[in-house]
């Protein structure tokens, strides 16, 4: 439970930081769910590892502390597959854990240095370029921002709890719903004030997100890079 909510808690995008080699937000948000789409669908692995050995430069060039971030989520989310597929291993289909494994890795990663490398204004203005409506855009706002702060909740509570909790107690399993309990009346209360707050600003229903994002010189780099990761595929698969 402490590991969950910590991780809850450490799931924000308000810190990415856009660089000057970094393509325009709606490209990476195409060209990520491109990338994402490919390995996912592809057949042949060397497509999968040509795409990891490409991740591992971008994320190489990463700052120290997104690059340890995408490290540790992307090889969590893999190690998670692989622990799911370990019926299939015991059934003499290692080779199909070893694939699913790799390529969540590979499409945790894209996530991962999508969002690291982009502001959330850029973000938001990738959603609207892309015509994402205005109150979905609000809607993903807010979920990503109160995912953080209950995770910040659950993990405050749990300290405590954890804290208050000396010797052998056989009945701590019975305290999460306790902590269940607290992190549901703080969700209610933050929409109440959330609501509140909206209705003194005489919120309508009319949300203006970010303007669009601009497309930027160094997108063309980008693009040519994203054609050549096509071409690979359609010849890979016509290899396998």
């Amino acid at each position: 439970m402490l590991s969950l909510a910590g991780a809850l808690g450490r799931l924000r995008i308000d810190d990415g930081q856009s660089g000057r080699l970094s393509p325009s937000a709606t490209l990476k948000a195409v060209g990520g769910l491109l990338l994402i789409v490919l390995t996912s669908v592809s057949t042949n692995w060397a497509f999968t590892i040509v795409m990891l050995a490409a991740l591992l430069v971008r994320v190489a060039l990463l700052p120290q502390r997104a690059l340890a971030r995408t490290a540790a989520t992307a090889f969590a989310a893999a190690g998670f597959s692989v622990l799911i597929m370990i019926p299939a291993i015991f059934l003499g289909q290692s080779a199909s854990a070893v694939r699913v494994g790799s390529k969540v890795l590979v499409s945790v990663s894209i996530v991962m240095c999508v969002t690291l490398s982009t502001t959330p204004s850029e973000l938001t203005g990738a959603l609207r370029t892309l015509h994402v409506p205005n109150l979905a855009i609000m809607t993903l706002e807010l979920a990503f921002k109160g995912i953080v702060d209950l995770g910040h909740v659950a993990l405050e509570v749990l300290c405590a709890l954890k804290l208050r909790s000396v010797g052998k107690n056989r009945d701590k399993g019975s305290s999460i719903g306790g902590v269940g309990g607290v992190t549901l009346l703080k969700s209610a209360e933050a929409s109440r004030a959330t609501s509140e707050a909206m209705r003194c600003r005489g919120f309508e229903g009319e949300y203006a997100p970010a303007g669009r994002t601009a497309p930027k010189p160094v997108d063309a780099a980008w693009c040519a890079i994203l054609v050549l990761c096509v071409i690979l595929f359609v010849y890979l698969e016509g290899v396998a």
